[in-house]
């Protein structure tokens, strides 16, 4: 009983984390949830797996609500980079196998890598200024441009979206790596709509959790089927993820975006590292 009390309490902290960094950075929260159920908890790794599909879905559903209340995010962004994302998805998943992984590993790991050094140059050079862009034609007939108001600077921030091609490609190969490596495209969408886009990291960061949840949702069917979601850790998992998210959600409005972005620098340089060494055959 002791233990199984214990087990639940570990749960619901590690979900409780997972939702804070998840909400905060706009990721899934898979990379604390992996690690503590594989090497803590000594679970399967399917049963990880799982409950990291089930912790995107509870982050994303969490954070959302949050971000959609106070106007942080922007719909018509993730609805029209979602098309590329699941397209890619499906089309992973369909040619997984034929695609050797390593060197997929290695290619998005050095990707990672390169976007955090892009950003540190960014922030050494002129700290954290919003880019003038020039306006985009797709932008503008999607109307993808926005608006929101920095909760710390305490300013209403308007925003023109650019590159939409070139965020659209990433996004289809984010989802094409997730489809065909099983790994979470949080990590990507945001780098497509900062860096690539050029949007301000706030709204990317708001955007990308409700795109993961969308995603996630997508797979939960399949993972359900295959028992790898198993009720009595997903639950306890769920539960912490949705109060950590939305305690994460309002956390993230309040921070500078300078110290937003130096929380987010050393989690994907780790992401990164941890698929480039995986491509060349070292696990981390």
């Amino acid at each position: 009983m002791d233990k199984l009390v214990q087990q639940l309490l570990i749960l619901a902290f590690t979900g409780l984390a997972a939702g804070i960094l998840g909400a905060l950075l706009g990721l899934g929260g898979g990379i604390i949830i992996t690690p503590v159920l594989t090497l803590l908890m000594g679970l399967p790794i399917q049963y990880a797996i799982g409950a990291s599909v089930i912790a995107v879905i509870a982050t994303s559903s969490g954070a959302t609500i949050a971000y959609l209340k106070d106007d942080m995010l922007n719909l018509r962004v993730a609805m029209f980079l979602e098309i590329a994302t699941t397209v890619g998805a499906i089309l992973g998943a369909v040619v997984t196998g034929l695609v050797n992984s390593s060197v997929l590993y290695f290619l998005f790991g050095a990707l990672l890598l390169f976007s955090v050094y892009n950003m540190i140059r960014k922030m050494m050079s002129k700290g954290e200024k919003l880019v003038s862009v020039n306006d985009d034609s797709y932008a503008q007939k999607l109307r993808l441009n926005g608006s929101y108001y920095d909760k710390a600077t305490k300013q209403h921030v308007d925003y023109s979206v650019t590159n939409v091609p070139g965020g659209f490609a990433m996004m289809f190969g984010a989802g094409l790596a997730s489809g065909l490596l099983g790994i979470g495209s949080g990590a990507f969408k945001v780098l497509a709509m900062d860096t690539i886009m050029k949007m301000p990291l706030k709204p990317s960061t708001a955007t990308s959790n409700l795109m993961m949840g969308v995603t996630a949702a997508a797979s939960a069917t399949v993972y359900f089927f295959n028992g790898a979601i198993q009720p009595q850790i997903a639950a306890p998992l769920a539960m912490g993820i949705l109060v950590g998210a939305t305690i994460g959600s309002r956390i993230m409005q309040y921070l500078p975006t300078k110290v937003l972005r130096w929380i987010f620098i050393p989690v994907i340089g780790y992401m990164g590292l941890q698929m480039l060494l995986k491509g060349i055959g070292v696990n981390i």
